[in-house]
């Protein structure tokens, strides 16, 4: 049974975690991710497993779960991550908006030490440190340090905020919709920013990030376009600030993971 007080704001409920999961043929690792959600300290959450048209049994592994907070949709054919969030989004109902990837996991006091902390602070939108692994999360690598806040400009030189950290206060931001180009959260969180506000971190370590130990170069390459598009088609910045943006992208990245 949910114990938050159904206190609304933008119809939103009060002390409620919504927790989107896109997922596509995720059977061999789901049960991971949605154990980690389970294992939370913080009990007032639920979570929309969104199935972007699945061809495997993730269905059947989501629907051996019997906890009544979590929730499963299927879209009929595959959309892509940003239309599976969006429909997660869509439906949920709780004030606090979470990202989780089905095949990423939360250690146990995430949400309650990074809601302790947003209260605290005041603020509505806060993300935290963490760690990827390849293998197995007990085997994880170096910490993903961030930096104490950002702004749209300091976002800018370099997206800080892992998808799977992050927490957003909707009463005080109401309307997340994730474009649907790549990089997507990195847009949504520059569009959210861009308004004016500030993002906070919490160093601590609470989650772990499954990396994909094939094409490592390849796709390093690939997120170099995409965060050009996001300056210059998105951002709609010129060629000499983008090149400024992206310099620094570049450099931070290195410092993140090496």
């Amino acid at each position: 049974m949910l114990m938050y007080m159904p206190k609304k704001k933008n119809k939103f409920l009060d002390n409620l975690v919504s927790i989107i999961m896109p997922a596509f043929n995720s059977a061999g690792y789901i049960c991971e991710s949605i154990d980690s959600v389970l294992a939370q300290t913080y009990a007032e959450w639920e979570l929309w497993v969104v199935d972007d048209g699945s061809t495997d049994n993730t269905a059947e592994v989501v629907k051996k779960f019997k906890d009544r907070r979590i929730h499963y949709v299927k879209q009929a054919t595959n959309k892509g991550v940003a239309a599976a969030r969006n429909l997660g989004i869509e439906k949920s109902q709780g004030r606090f908006l979470a990202f989780l990837d089905s095949d990423d996991i939360w250690l146990p006091e995430k949400l309650e030490k990074q809601l302790a902390f947003m209260n605290r602070k005041k603020c509505g939108m806060s993300y935290t440190e963490y760690r990827q692994f390849v293998n197995h999360p007990d085997v994880a690598g170096k910490l993903i340090r961030t930096r104490d806040s950002v702004d749209y400009q300091v976002l800018l030189k370099g997206n800080d905020i892992g998808c799977l950290t992050v927490i957003i206060d909707r009463w005080q931001h109401p309307r997340i919709v994730m474009p649907p180009y790549r990089h997507e959260d990195y847009l949504t969180w520059l569009g959210i920013l861009s308004g004016g506000g500030t993002a906070y971190s919490l160093h601590e370590d609470l989650a772990r990030y499954r990396k994909s130990d094939k094409s490592l170069s390849s796709n390093k390459w690939n997120s170099m376009k995409w965060t050009w598009n996001v300056y210059r088609k998105h951002q709609k910045l010129s060629v000499l600030k983008s090149g400024y943006y992206m310099a620094h992208y570049v450099v931070n990245g290195l410092r993140k993971h090496y």
